[in-house]
């Protein structure tokens, strides 16, 4: 399975969802973060880095988006919505994909890397969800309707100061559908993410 882009996202390291607890510890959230830091490099230098978990909790396989920006600006992000690898490989992989492989933007250069910001994004497994159950804040949306299929991060309805209603149409936009395909047919899966980043780091 390929890792999908998401084209909207939060500032870099931001949350604005209400404050729940922390399934990784600072220490954890430090070492994912030098993690997709060194995978983007090591791509950079043509050189190989161990995607071996250190720990169990690592070795989780799980859902996650890598965002990537520079001087404050999106520079691309890329993630897997289902758990296909364990975390620390899937954190790897989709930082090297938001630094190379994310359409929208030119590939990041070795100039660039010092000056890239990351955030990460760590789902919870999809669960169906009626619409009237998504709260803003602390659900992702994902959309599906014949071959289309759309996924926007809890963060983004925050960032764009959108309503339930707006959110769901806004994700069923984003899969190409017709706003109100949520009310035809549509399937609607929920995840929850914990958000952490270079910025809240320091």
């Amino acid at each position: 399975m390929s890792p999908q882009p998401e084209n909207q996202a939060a500032a870099p390291g931001v949350s604005s969802a209400p404050a729940r607890s922390n399934e990784f510890t600072p220490n954890e959230r430090a070492i994912l973060l030098q993690l997709a830091h060194e995978s983007i490099l090591s791509t950079l230098e043509h050189r190989e880095i161990s995607l071996d978990p250190p720990s169990p909790h690592f070795s989780e396989p799980r859902g996650a988006f890598t965002t990537i920006y520079f001087h404050g600006q999106l520079r691309g992000c890329v993630g897997y919505v289902l758990a296909v690898f364990s975390l620390y490989r899937t954190v790897a992989e989709t930082a090297r994909a938001a630094a190379f492989e994310d359409t929208r933007f030119h590939p990041v250069t070795l100039a660039e890397a010092p000056a890239l910001e990351v955030s990460l994004s760590i789902l919870s497994p999809l669960q169906a969800i009626k619409p009237e159950e998504v709260e803003i804040g602390i659900h992702g949306l994902v959309i599906a309707q014949g071959g289309h299929r759309g996924l926007l991060l809890p963060q983004v309805p925050v960032a764009h100061g959108w309503d339930r209603p707006t959110f769901i149409e806004q994700t069923c936009l984003k899969a190409g559908l017709p706003r109100d395909a949520w009310q035809s047919g549509a399937t609607l899966e929920a995840f929850t993410a914990e958000v952490f980043g270079d910025r809240e780091a320091r």
